[in-house]
């Protein structure tokens, strides 16, 4: 009899560890299901601020915060088209030089100390912006101004500034349309520049931005629908100025709180900022994304994971390399040894730059001193000759 309950519970043993065996490896499987169902292999983010002059300091901290959380993601700068149109940073009006907080309590300086702004000022145009998502860029343009996409590249762009219904303004001399925007995405598309594409616009009437998309696999949020305003956040009586919008606000919060292997999907995404946060009634739309929101991770767009394919076939990197006897190698160390001693050359004597002498500068005088001196000899003439003698001069 004990035999038996002793074969019984071995038996049940058995049975839950191979149960616990199977699941885990049908959990393994699912993971790595959802590791490739993507489809992508590389990130890209295009950040956009399009305002300027000091009052539109919350534009500036709005696109610093996504470029913020994408770079904690894991989004390289070499992957980042950043493009601000103006420099709240170095303001004269700015208190704390070389900041820009997003909260009131400036506790969080998204500047940072690394930021690298790919477009600034007057560069940031409608044009620029087109070409920078087409592809259609002078030769003479740097890659780190360029969006080196491919069809397997998933890509964040996201716009701020001042934008009614179907229009965005860029610095308040010229405005794109939802309609010239559809086209360039739909350009790339042809040129086969993404894989996957998220568009987040923070402005007023922002959904009528995404109006006219026509691509595939666009997923496209804003802040406000047609015919409402996108508010501002977050007053600072102590530059006069509101330090974000209320959207990007609540969206930063929600970044902060993802990590690279977070499970966040994009339905939670769309729960950002509701109405009773935003005052406005934020928006998205996913009828032509193929995928069901509920299964894109966050960090497909906001985040740079890696993939990797696994193959069962053998690739043979190099050749077999056959060993050099020890007199071929000795002559071939012998050759290659340098006959003189190298050094770099000093690209900045900033030592001579220091001690030099300073050129001496040609002469001029003062200004005001001739008229200076025209004066002083009138009034001598005057002293001395009087008034009557004044006809001998003219």
């Amino acid at each position: 009899m004990m035999g038996s309950l002793k074969m019984l519970g071995i038996l049940i043993v058995s049975i839950v560890l191979l149960h616990l065996s199977t699941t885990q490896t049908n959990d393994v499987e699912g993971r790595a299901r959802q590791f490739f169902r993507s489809g992508h292999t590389n990130n890209w983010a295009v950040l956009v601020c399009t305002s300027r002059f000091w009052f539109n300091y919350r534009h500036v901290a709005n696109t610093l915060s996504v470029y913020r959380s994408v770079k904690r993601l894991g989004i390289p700068d070499s992957h980042i088209v950043l493009m601000l149109a103006d420099d709240m940073a170095c303001n004269h009006r700015n208190p704390k030089p070389a900041t820009v907080f997003s909260h009131k309590n400036m506790e969080l300086n998204v500047y940072g100390d690394d930021v690298e702004v790919d477009y600034r000022g007057y560069e940031v145009t409608v044009e620029n912006f087109l070409r920078v998502l087409t592809g259609r860029l002078p030769p003479s343009t740097p890659r780190s101004k360029r969006l080196l996409s491919d069809d397997h590249s998933n890509i964040l762009i996201y716009l701020t500034g001042h934008g009614g219904n179907g229009f965005l303004k860029f610095q308040d001399s010229e405005e794109i349309s939802n309609v010239e925007l559809a086209d360039a995405f739909e350009q790339m598309w042809q040129k086969r520049r993404y894989h996957e594409l998220l568009f987040i616009i923070d402005t007023c009437q922002g959904a009528s931005m995404y109006e006219r998309f026509y691509s595939p696999n666009i997923m496209a949020l804003a802040s406000s629908q047609v015919g409402e305003d996108s508010l501002s956040h977050q007053p600072d009586l102590a530059i006069g100025v509101h330090l974000m919008d209320r959207y990007t606000f609540y969206l930063l919060e929600f970044l902060e709180d993802i990590h690279p292997s977070s499970q966040a999907n994009m339905n939670d995404l769309f729960k950002v900022c509701p109405k009773s946060q935003c005052v406005s009634t934020p928006g998205h739309r996913t009828d032509l994304f193929q995928r069901d929101p509920g299964s894109v991770l966050i960090t497909d767009f906001f985040g740079s994971v890696r993939k990797v394919e696994i193959t069962m076939v053998t690739i043979h990197l190099t050749a077999t390399a056959s060993p050099l006897s020890e007199e071929k190698e000795t002559r071939v160390f012998a050759e290659e040894a340098p006959t003189q001693m190298l050094s770099y050359v000093d690209q900045l004597p900033v030592a001579e730059i220091i001690h030099q002498k300073p050129k001496q500068k040609d002469w001029h005088p003062p200004d005001g001193f001739i008229l200076g001196l025209w004066t002083l000899i009138l009034l001598v003439f005057f002293k001395t000759y009087g008034i009557k003698h004044l006809k001998h001069i003219f």
